[in-house]
């Protein structure tokens, strides 16, 4: 049934599409060239209401069953509930957005109560940890603003990626796939089908958004995305290990490391960490001189090797995953300075390297 699911999903994406395109251009919710973006024609930008349109009638074919795992508590109303609530008002707040370029703070805030909804309402937090070596580390009063937290960052960090034709789709639909994948060696059916049938929309879309792209998502789709993303990564991964929860990290290392990169970047050259510009991966890339194109297929193979990575991490020893972590950080630092991502004078490794070759 799973599998007619997805197909229905991601049919009704490629059907939804084209109509949501119409719907952008008659009510004005379009995107304008300007200097910090690359596309150079007026364009519809509403995309993520197919995604989000597509899910849902995924979703309620499909109606995935909470596993034991995920029944939390003490939970106002189930987790289910909660996401589908906390999902439909991240996606109005993204509409706004497209709409009627919303501030930076009613964004925020609109994130905020869809983050509350399924953490207080549903129930959903990262209540404790247990130590690799032994012990446990509970978080206690701190363990809802830390989740909440967790969810809005990891909700603008897709947000942030979403530069190029079909990058954030793209990225997203890589990261779900892991997500489903790693849900099913864990026995999480909740998790499992909610992240194919997110992600079978999500390739339906891109149809439309891969370069040459014919509609943008707009914050409709990222915001929507990013929120889903966050709370099925949460809730394969909480109160478990230290290790355990470093998985969802590795599955979302294109978009985390921009985030974290963007802001050390701003922070050495004395801007605000909010402050716009065109120093985000995809830039970094296009300024060498790779096509659109070849950009995009580049950060996918990036993104795939982070699932990858993630796959293959949780399978591992203990020891073994922390020597994975260490050649991963090295590998990413590297790249990082060599692309400029954290800035063009921001080389400590190869300058490392380059005083001890001498």
């Amino acid at each position: 049934m799973l599998y007619l699911t997805l197909v229905i999903a991601f049919i009704a994406s490629i059907v939804l599409t084209p109509i949501v395109k119409r719907l952008a251009f008659r009510i004005g919710a379009v995107d304008r060239p300007n200097y910090r973006k690359v596309h150079a024609r007026i364009m519809p930008r509403l995309g993520g209401l197919a995604i989000f349109g597509s899910f849902i009638i995924g979703y309620f074919i499909f109606l995935p069953e909470e596993s034991i795992s995920n029944a939390v508590e003490p939970a106002f109303i189930p987790i289910s509930t909660a996401i589908l609530i906390g999902a439909l008002l991240i996606t109005a707040t993204g509409f706004l957005d497209d709409m009627y370029e919303i501030t930076a703070k009613a964004k925020l805030l609109g994130q905020f109560i869809a983050a509350a909804i399924v953490v207080i309402g549903g129930g959903l937090e990262i209540s404790y940890i247990n130590l690799p070596f032994g012990g446990e580390l509970d978080f206690g009063y701190f363990s809802i603003p830390l989740t909440i937290i967790w969810i809005i960052g990891i909700t603008n960090a897709i947000n942030l990626i979403d530069g190029l034709d079909g990058l954030a789709a793209g990225v997203s639909t890589i990261a779900l796939i892991t997500l489903a994948i790693m849900a099913f060696i864990m026995g999480d059916p909740f998790v499992l089908a909610s992240a194919a049938i997110l992600a079978a929309s999500s390739m339906g879309f891109l149809f439309y958004n891969f370069h040459p792209a014919k509609i943008f998502m707009g914050d409709t789709g990222a915001l929507f995305l990013g929120f889903m993303i966050s709370v099925l990564a949460l809730m394969g991964f909480k109160n478990v290990t230290v290790v355990a929860l470093i998985i969802p990290i590795i599955m979302l290392g294109v978009p985390i490391s921009d985030t974290f990169f963007a802001i050390v970047r701003r922070v050495r050259e004395k801007q605000s960490i909010s402050a716009a510009d065109k120093s985000h991966l995809h830039h970094c890339l296009l300024n060498i001189g790779f096509s659109h194109r070849q950009t995009v297929l580049i950060i996918y193979g990036i993104a795939a090797l982070f699932g990858l990575a993630a796959l293959l991490f949780s399978q591992a020893t203990l020891w073994g995953g922390i020597l994975l972590i260490s050649v991963m950080l090295i590998t990413i630092e590297l790249f990082v300075e060599v692309v400029g991502l954290a800035g063009k004078n921001y080389r400590p490794l190869i300058n490392f390297v380059k005083f001890f070759g001498k």
